[in-house]
Order: structure tokens, then C-alpha cells, then sequence
């Protein structure tokens, strides 16, 4: 051994979470897109007001969320976490750079939506679905891959079935969008507008959140671990009353929407003790962006549910609850928990790439002040928002909108101040020699 280098050892069976330069820009895309979304957003507060859904400036923004926040942000979190709680690598880790430049095509896409140019929102739209195809295909490997007989930290499972609800979520999407008569698939458009965002927002977004977030909120938070479980229950009565709830919305029956709602609740019920009790208790708790936002998105959760039930009913509007929630459910709820995650994984991206040689501590690379702020100011602007949809006021829809944008900023620039620092502490600090010896 004399005279040779030595080099790392891996970890038996356990994956590599990707390198922070794939992450890195990743991040910075998908807090782009939701600056550009909540802009949007601002300009759409009348049309949101006056029920206008279809009009150019919501489904603009929908779009700037749905395929330029969530694919990247999405994305860049599994590169990084599952291939460790799955326990190996995918065979061909180079084709997520592949996937990285098939997802840039959101961006043609929402723009093409916003600016009424089908051509190239359909050309963006056949792009963007092979960048997804290649993810789920890897997500797919990640999932098959993972050692029988090991204890793993997320369920299989859970996470093929937010990959299929991904799919479909998208699939609907497509049809929805390229069909221009009043009644897609048969279906009265609006309703079929609100089966495909609660698709993604419940059975893609909230099943990989309660999913993966079993780990990781307790781990970010500094709490007790969740305890070791035989099959994922929560998410399989999740998604039972998702489909419970779509077939309502489709079918135009009440009765299941709130049946739906319930047993959606249900499933819900062992993640949210667990994720309150990580903001109870945890030595980080709600100080920092994770867990802040998980403790309010779970607030604008429950409004959303109470909402649906309190329109199935019939003691309030329908097509005016089901706009405010959707803002609770796919904004305040399954965007802030990403957007509030997203903000400490970058760092963590940062640190766990670290060269070999000294490092800095993780704290050192995340701007809590800054996080602190964006979640105070994001659940103010989604309470203003869906409250003026609510009240019919389109003062305080804007001024919930205008916060919207400043906590869209104050994340962005935050997140962009973690990539600062990775890169100015890296620049100084002096690398290792190879080491020598025996």
C-alpha cells in the first residue's frame, strides 16, 4: 500500500445522494419559478376574485407552479434523498443532467400558456413529459433496487404510488389543456380542472410529503424519530379517499366528495401527530423554514377539508370554496412545504459535498433569519389571498398576493445566498493532500 492514495470507502448498501452542482441549480430554477407563479398570481387576483379560473392569468400561474416549481423542486429533493433512504443508486446517474435540460421546458410551457400560444405550450408540453418519464423511470430503478431484508426510512410502496399519482396528475393535465370544448373526457371542465390539481396536490405532493417526511421533518427538526412501521397505511387510506373524492368531483355526487374528505383525513391523521409533535417538541422545531411551514401548511390543510365539507353541504358557495381551496391545499400546504424543505436541503447539499478537509458547520451555510421571515410572510399572503376569494374582496386578494411575491423573493434570495456561501467557503478553505502510507 505504500505510496498509493487512499480513497473514501463507501457505505455498504447505501446510495450516494446527488452532488450539489445538479442540486444546486435545480433549486434555484424551481424558487425562480415560484417568484414568476406569484407574480402571476398578483395580476390574476381579480380573475380569482370573479371565479375567472380559466381565465389566462390563473392558469398561468397554476402552470408556472405546477411545471417549472414542483418538477424541479421535486426532482432535485429525491436526487438527493432517496438514493439514501432507498439504500443504492440508479445505474445511470448521469441521465439526471438529461433530466435536469428536458424539465427546462416548463418554462416554454408556462409562457406559452400565459401569453395564449398553443404551439409551443404543446411542443414545451411533449418535451417536459419525457424529462418526467426519464425521472419516474429512475424513481422506478431507485424503488426496485432497494435490499430486500434492509431497514429502509421510506416506503417503497408509498413512494411508487406518489410516482403513478405524478403520472396521472400530468396525463389529465395534458388532456385538460389540449382539449378546447367546454366538457374534456366527457367531463364539465372545471370539475375536470379540480380532479387533476387535487390528483398532484394529494396523491403525487402530500404522499411523498407524508412519505418521506416520516424521516425527514423529525431529522430536520431535531425530534424523536417516527416509529418503525410494517406497510405504509397512512398513504394507502390517503389515496383511497383521494380516488373517493375525484369520482365525486367527476360524478358530480356530494356524498362521496364528503366521504372522500373524511377518509382523506383519516390517512392524514398519523402524519399530522407526528409532524405536530416535531413543532411541539422538536430542539429546532418551528424556528426554522421545514417545520415552520409544515405547522402551517397543516393549518391551511385542515381549512381546505373544512371548506370542502362546508360546500358539499351546501351552506356555501361551491365553485368560490373550491378556488379558496386549492389556494390552501396546493399553495399554502403542498408549495410552502417544499419551498420551506427545499431551503434546507440546498445547504444540505452544499455541506454533504463537501471536499475532503475541514468544513464548516451546516448552520454556517443556512440563513435562518431569512427563512424565519419568508414563512411568516408566505402564511399571511395565502390566509390574505384565499380569504379575499372568500369575502369576494379584491383588495385583500392583492394584498395576499403582493405578500405572495415578497416571500417568493425573500426565499429566493435566500436560497441563493446558501449557494454564495458554499461557494466562497469551499474557495477558501485549503484542500487535503492525497494521503500516504500503509
Amino acid at each position: 500500500m505504500q505510496g498509493r492514495s487512499l480513497r473514501p470507502l463507501r457505505m455498504a448498501e447505501t446510495g450516494q445522494p446527488a452532488p450539489f452542482r445538479l442540486g444546486a441549480p435545480a433549486y434555484l430554477i424551481a424558487f425562480a419559478g415560484w417568484v414568476a407563479a406569484s407574480v402571476l398570481l398578483l395580476e390574476s387576483a381579480p380573475e380569482l376574485v370573479g371565479l375567472a379560473v380559466s381565465g389566462t392569468g390563473p392558469v398561468a400561474a397554476a402552470h408556472a407552479i405546477g411545471v417549472v416549481f414542483f418538477p424541479f423542486a421535486v426532482a432535485a429533493a429525491a436526487w438527493q434523498l432517496l438514493p439514501v433512504m432507498l439504500r443504492n443508486d440508479p445505474p445511470r446517474p448521469w441521465s439526471r443532467w438529461v433530466v435536469l435540460a428536458l424539465l427546462l421546458a416548463g418554462i416554454p410551457l408556462a409562457i406559452g400558456v400565459a401569453t395564449g400560444r398553443p404551439g409551443l405550450a404543446a411542443a414545451s408540453a411533449v418535451v417536459l413529459a419525457g424529462g418526467l418519464v426519464l425521472f419516474l423511470v429512475e424513481l422506478g430503478l431507485l424503488v426496485r433496487g432497494a435490499p430486500s431484508g434492509r431497514t429502509l426510512v421510506v416506503s417503497r410502496p408509498a413512494v411508487g404510488l406518489a410516482g403513478l399519482h405524478a403520472a396521472a396528475s400530468f396525463a389529465l393535465g395534458a388532456i385538460v389543456l389540449s382539449d378546447e370544448g367546454p366538457e374534456p373526457l366527457g367531463i364539465p371542465y372545471e370539475r375536470a380542472l379540480l380532479a387533476h390539481l387535487t390528483l398532484a396536490a394529494v396523491g403525487w405532493l402530500t404522499v411523498l410529503i407524508a412519505a418521506v417526511g416520516r424521516t425527514l421533518v423529525p431529522m430536520l427538526g431535531l425530534a424523536a424519530a417516527a416509529p418503525r412501521r410494517r406497510a405504509p397505511v397512512a398513504e394507502l387510506v390517503l389515496v383511497s379517499g383521494l380516488w373517493l373524492f375525484v369520482g365525486g368531483v367527476v360524478g358530480e355526487v356530494d356524498a362521496l366528495v364528503a366521504i372522500g374528505v373524511l377518509v382523506m383525513l383519516a390517512g392524514l391523521a398519523a402524519p399530522v401527530r407526528l409532524f405536530g409533535s416535531v413543532a411541539r417538541s422538536g430542539k429546532i422545531g418551528v424556528r426554522e423554514g421545514p417545520v415552520a411551514h409544515v405547522a402551517v401548511g397543516l393549518v391551511f390543510l385542515l381549512q381546505a377539508a373544512l371548506l370542502a365539507l362546508a360546500a358539499v353541504t351546501g351552506l356555501v358557495d361551491g365553485r368560490r370554496v373550491a378556488v379558496a381551496a386549492v389556494l390552501f391545499l396546493g399553495v399554502g400546504w403542498a408549495l410552502g412545504v417544499i419551498v420551506g424543505h427545499a431551503g434546507k436541503l440546498v445547504s444540505l447539499s452544499g455541506w454533504g459535498s463537501w471536499p475532503p478537509g475541514p468544513r464548516p458547520k451546516q448552520a454556517d451555510l443556512y440563513p435562518r433569519p431569512g427563512w424565519q421571515v419568508e414563512a411568516v410572510v408566505f402564511a399571511s399572503g395565502v390566509e390574505l389571498l384565499a380569504a379575499g376569494v372568500l369575502l369576494e374582496s379584491e383588495g385583500m386578494a392583492r394584498a395576499g398576493a403582493a405578500l405572495l411575491v415578497v416571500s417568493s423573493l425573500v426565499a429566493l434570495a435566500s436560497a441563493a445566498e446558501t449557494v454564495r456561501r458554499v461557494l466562497v467557503l469551499r474557495a477558501a478553505t485549503p484542500a487535503r493532500p492525497a494521503q500516504t502510507g500503509p
